[in-house]
């Protein structure tokens, strides 16, 4: 066997190497990603439990570093030219780069929202209160303002019986 022939065929078995390395690890950041039970379910109580975990569920792991590692190899295999047909890869690595981002950017967005949460809960709360005790109020006036109306009226009549 000519030494070129060899070096194609290490090449080859190279490349093959390569292209399995880049499609273990985009199947390992795959299946880092939340599963779609995770983020449309919930057992939780209120709403702030419903947002803490959907902020867990909302978690790639290591996700992010498999990615990487794929695209490192990826790159060197297309650097190389050692990947007849690419093109699937490529898509591959595309679309689960989308779905990391959309997924931290949806982990940012509840962290923010279950951090409202509490202070807008309590705000709601100091108005049912304010309104619990504007109608306490309301309720004493009026009762004042009839038991005025009643002492008026007896003094009226008192002042008739008079006369």
């Amino acid at each position: 066997m000519s030494q070129s022939s060899f070096d194609d065929e290490l090449f080859g078995e190279a490349a093959n190497e390569m292209r399995e390395d880049v499609e273990e690890h985009l199947a390992a950041a795959r299946e880092e990603l939340p599963p779609v039970e995770a983020v449309w379910e919930t057992d939780a109580e209120n709403t702030l439990g419903a947002l803490n975990a959907l902020r867990s569920a909302l978690d790639v792991g290591d996700a992010e570093d498999h990615l990487h590692d794929a695209k490192k190899w990826y790159a060197m295999g297309q650097r190389a030219d050692a990947f007849e047909d690419a093109d699937d890869l490529k898509d591959e690595i595309e679309t689960i780069d989308a779905a990391i981002s959309d997924v931290e950017d949806a982990r940012e967005q509840v962290g923010e929202l279950a951090s409202t949460i509490p202070s807008l809960k309590g705000s709601l709360e100091e108005l049912e209160a304010d309104d619990e005790s504007d109608d306490d109020e309301a309720e004493e006036s009026a009762a004042d303002d009839e038991v005025e109306a009643e002492e008026a009226e007896a003094e009226e009549e008192e002042e008739e019986e008079e006369e």
